[in-house]
């Protein structure tokens, strides 16, 4: 998969992206990625990507042409078919199930905007994918695009360790099509400030561990997220 990433800041990318899991998956070939600073597609010798809104108002709007070239040529330096995406409040939630769609992909172009935001017409112009982390604003698309690229990456075969970890998580799709939370987990030691382990996950019986596992994790499902039990 390759993945190019649009931003007046790609300088916060590489220490993110470099550790843990992306990281390692970059190193074995599974991912590769590439920051463009869209500062250097403006047409002005001070390179000023923003300018006022029309109507008035606060805080500045990254200008059309900027982006709209900072698109094309990073979208020309590979054949392969491409899924554009821009971080917006106004975007769809960003959850697992779309996580899992864009994993299948060879192609990824996330455009971090910042400031107000960007000017509609080369949204319009560009027809991306609009994508929410949830309700609340941050001050551009770097940590959305970070927050995408680990959740797609880990989806990689070959990006975890256990080729079944991922189907494991919270909101992983079950047989049946669930999207629930995980169980409770525990490790070494058996007993940390006078709390132990379920003795259930020391027998040794497969059979109730599992059963035990799938309990816990409609029951924590039904306390914290009885909104995924309903759909």
């Amino acid at each position: 998969m390759r993945i190019d990433i649009l931003t007046l800041f790609p300088e916060v990318f590489e220490p993110v992206l470099s550790a843990s899991i992306p990281g390692r998956a970059r190193e074995s070939g599974l991912v590769e990625w590439f920051t463009s600073d869209i500062r250097r597609f403006a047409d002005n010798k001070h390179n000023k990507v923003d300018d006022r809104p029309f109507g008035g108002g606060p805080g500045m709007v990254m200008m059309c042409q900027p982006v709209w070239e900072a698109v094309l040529a990073a979208e020309s330096e590979d054949e392969r078919a491409v899924q554009r995406i821009v971080f917006t409040p106004q975007g769809e939630r960003l959850t697992q199930a779309r996580l899992e769609d864009l994993a299948t992909r060879e192609r990824l172009l996330l455009i971090a905007g910042h400031y107000e935001g960007i000017d509609e017409r080369v949204i319009e112009a560009l027809e991306p994918l609009e994508l929410s982390l949830g309700d609340y604003v941050l001050s551009g698309g770097e940590i959305p695009a970070m927050a995408l690229i680990d959740g797609v990456v880990r989806l990689l075969p070959g990006a975890l360790g256990h080729d079944s970890s991922a189907a494991e998580d919270s909101f992983a799709a079950g047989a049946d099509g669930e999207r629930i939370l995980d169980c409770p987990h525990y490790t070494r030691p058996r007993e940390w400030q006078g709390r132990g382990v379920p003795e259930i996950l020391l027998s040794g019986d497969h059979g109730k561990v599992a059963a035990w596992r799938r309990e816990q994790m409609i029951a924590r499902t039904r306390a914290r997220r009885a909104d995924l039990l309903d759909n």
